[in-house]
């Protein structure tokens, strides 16, 4: 089986599934999950998009997570992994947990105060209430709290005939990052370290966990083939340093308004991303060959002169190719071709 990684058209927030080719599911944060048609809007409700500016209107039609497993057939979930304890990363959780069987759950250990769910909170208080139960290893669920250069069966040591488990390594947070003022300072960062690219998962993490990680995995993040953008890739009054020692070739933006995005650090770097309000759901398949980029939004693809004929078993269009490392490009990827000429001059 080839592994698959899935990012989520999500708004606000976030979730991650990975198909393992172990046959395990990883699935980081959730959002949107309480009610399937709760984001969804008609298309006369939609307002007016500047198709010129890449402004493609997908944060309008969120993905509900628990439909999208049962599409994929999924059933059991082997890990859960809540990056850190904001809401925006646990918005259905108590659905998903009398939905779909978990096995394991994975978080920081940070300590948080119970928000205050409002009568016009978007968000459910059964949510935390679940967290709070699987925290303390409620419901039949095996809770864990490995922080960075945790070793261990499944994750990352080889187990039975598994060489190296899923290839998961957690980069941050340390234990000293937990008692930090910012609680984005202790979210996962994750590296899924795969045969053929390494993929980061960079959650809310700030500065501190990546002067952190930068200065202890220096090595372990180099050459990255895929990011996807810590805080969702809003601009968040923050450092940007370390994009120079990840070099993505492709990074991966959440669903948000367009004018709240990041654009400007990658774009000064000459680095390729993709956005969700472009592309819907976004999947990485991972083979011998590399790792194949699809995206949902058709009308996306055809505005980047896509080969639509080229799709996956969900439909989904071929967006790119990363091959070694090396990005292989697909028609009018102008930023891609721009980092290319640049390069090699």
């Amino acid at each position: 089986m080839e592994s698959r990684v899935h990012f989520l058209n999500i708004d606000p927030g976030s979730c991650t599934l990975i198909q393992h080719a172990s046959g395990r599911v990883s699935m980081i944060d959730i959002c949107c999950a309480r009610q399937p048609d709760l984001q969804k809007k008609t298309k006369q409700a939609l307002p007016q998009l500047s198709r010129a500016s890449d402004n493609f209107g997908m944060r309008y039609y969120s993905t509900n997570p628990i439909t999208y497993l049962r599409h994929l057939g999924i059933k059991s979930i082997f890990r859960f992994i809540l990056s850190h304890p904001d809401m925006d990363h646990m918005d259905g959780l108590n659905a998903l947990c009398d939905a779909i069987q978990i096995i394991n759950f994975w978080h920081t250990g940070v300590s948080k105060e119970k928000p205050n769910f409002s009568a016009n909170c978007r968000y459910d208080q059964s949510d935390w209430s679940r967290y709070r139960h699987l925290c303390q290893e409620q419901h039949g669920i095996h809770c864990m709290t490995p922080l960075a250069g945790a070793s261990f069966a499944y994750a990352n040591q080889d187990h039975e005939l598994d060489k190296n488990g899923d290839s998961l390594y957690i980069l941050a947070p340390n234990q000293d990052l937990l008692s930090n003022s910012d609680i984005n300072n202790s979210s996962y960062v994750i590296l899924y370290n795969s045969p053929v690219g390494k993929i980061i998962l960079a959650g809310d993490s700030h500065d501190d966990s990546w002067e952190y990680i930068i200065r202890n995995y220096s090595s372990e993040i180099e050459n990255c083939a895929v990011l996807l953008a810590p805080h969702h890739g809003r601009s968040s009054n923050r450092s940007y340093e370390f994009l120079d020692h990840l070099q993505p070739k492709l990074s991966i933006f959440g669903s948000a308004p367009s004018e709240h995005l990041a654009y400007g650090p990658w774009n000064s770097r000459y680095l390729t991303f993709i956005t969700a309000n472009q592309a819907g759901n976004i999947v990485l398949e991972l083979d011998w060959t590399g790792i194949s980029v699809f995206i949902e939004n058709e009308e996306f693809a055809l505005a980047k002169g896509l080969n639509l004929s080229e799709r996956n078993e969900q439909n989904y269009i071929k967006f790119d190719q990363i091959k070694n490392g090396s990005q292989v490009l697909q028609p009018n990827s102008f930023l891609g071709l721009l980092e290319q000429i640049l390069k090699s001059n």
